[in-house]
């Protein structure tokens, strides 16, 4: 196959994945509303492809805050069936939605009043009328030149058990230190277990003038350190936090001709940084963990936190790139 073909096939599949976005509707937040209410857990089921995929969403639903398991077709019939209880909902896979060894399922699952959300393709299935609930996963074609194997089908499928996931866990407010505790054996959970004090830059490294100092300083500091921030303390005896200057709220004064009209550009003028800098900004101690950092920062939509002790005293800063491994203290991904 050429890049091009490879292309094709990748155009296709995204094309899949746009048709099942433009069908989806208020039976979406249908199913979220439902799981969401279900006491228990719920159960991914498929055979085939579909149930490889299935076993992904499970997976995905797991590690968000989701309670879910994957229970085989064939291997319910057989004693598995066990393991459903009547208050757990069930997610069918299936793109035909006449499977045969899922559709004996759907039958012992409606003797136990079993509620089913069906993934399928086809609205008119027998999948379709045993659920509650169908989300449609129908794709214009196959990116497989024969029609025969299942891959549009599969990803549209998989990418919308992505949406659902993602649903649940903003509906419950899933967090970082959520998700860490989750995966204390993960990288990610590596990263975000330890405290702050270990992954923030200190002495030299950290981005920080007095607040008396003239505002030429202040950004030559700004630009030597290259971290978009820059800590502006009370005094260098005290180190107490005055407030915080961005590469951002530079640009915007120095686009501001009222700003730039009292004179705070002046060589003179020892004014600039107070005027420029946000006061009382958002701070996280050292004995905190990289998980609340990083929610911290994802609540307030900023990527750099000054780090201080219980008498505001400067200990150090902390970058995002730091928590994601990309500044001094470096974790493996």
């Amino acid at each position: 196959m050429t890049v091009e073909g490879a292309r094709e096939v990748l155009t296709v599949e995204a094309e899949g994945i746009t048709a099942v976005r433009d069908a989806l509707g208020e039976e979406f937040v249908q199913a979220v509303d439902l799981i969401m209410a279900c006491p228990t857990r719920l159960v991914i089921t498929g055979i085939g492809k579909s149930g490889l995929v299935g076993q992904k969403i499970s997976a995905t639903l797991n590690s968000t805050g989701t309670p879910s398991f994957f229970l085989h077709p064939v291997e319910a019939m057989h004693g598995d069936l066990g393991m459903v209880s009547s208050t757990d909902i069930v997610l069918a896979l299936s793109y035909s939605g006449e499977t045969s060894e899922l559709n004996l399922l759907l039958d012992s699952l409606k003797k136990r009043a079993v509620q089913v959300v069906a993934m399928t393709g086809n609205s008119n299935s027998t999948l379709a009328r045993s659920a509650v609930i169908t989300l449609n996963v129908a794709v214009p074609k196959e990116a497989c030149p024969l029609g025969l194997a299942p891959t549009t089908s599969t990803t549209a499928t998989l990418a919308l058990g992505d949406a659902l996931a993602v649903a649940l866990l903003r509906r419950k407010q899933f967090r970082a230190e959520d998700f860490r505790r989750n995966h204390p054996g993960g990288s990610l959970g590596e990263r975000l277990k330890v405290a702050v004090r270990e992954v923030m830059l200190t002495g030299d490294k950290v981005p920080m003038v007095s607040k008396d100092v003239p505002l030429e300083l202040a950004v030559r500091e700004l630009n030597k350190k290259n971290i978009g921030a820059l800590l502006v303390v009370e005094s260098e005896e005290s180190g107490k936090l005055s407030g915080i200057i961005t590469d951002g709220d530079l640009r915007r004064c120095l686009l501001d001709e009222k700003w730039l009209e009292k004179g705070a550009c002046a060589e003179d003028n020892k004014k600039g940084i107070a005027e420029m800098m946000t006061v009382q900004p958002v701070t996280i101690t050292g004995e905190l963990m990289a998980a609340d950092a990083l929610s911290l920062m994802q609540g307030k939509d900023i990527t750099v936190l000054a780090v201080v002790d219980k008498e505001s005293r400067v200990e150090g800063i902390l970058h995002l790139h730091d928590l994601l491994g990309k500044g001094e203290f470096r974790f493996l991904i």
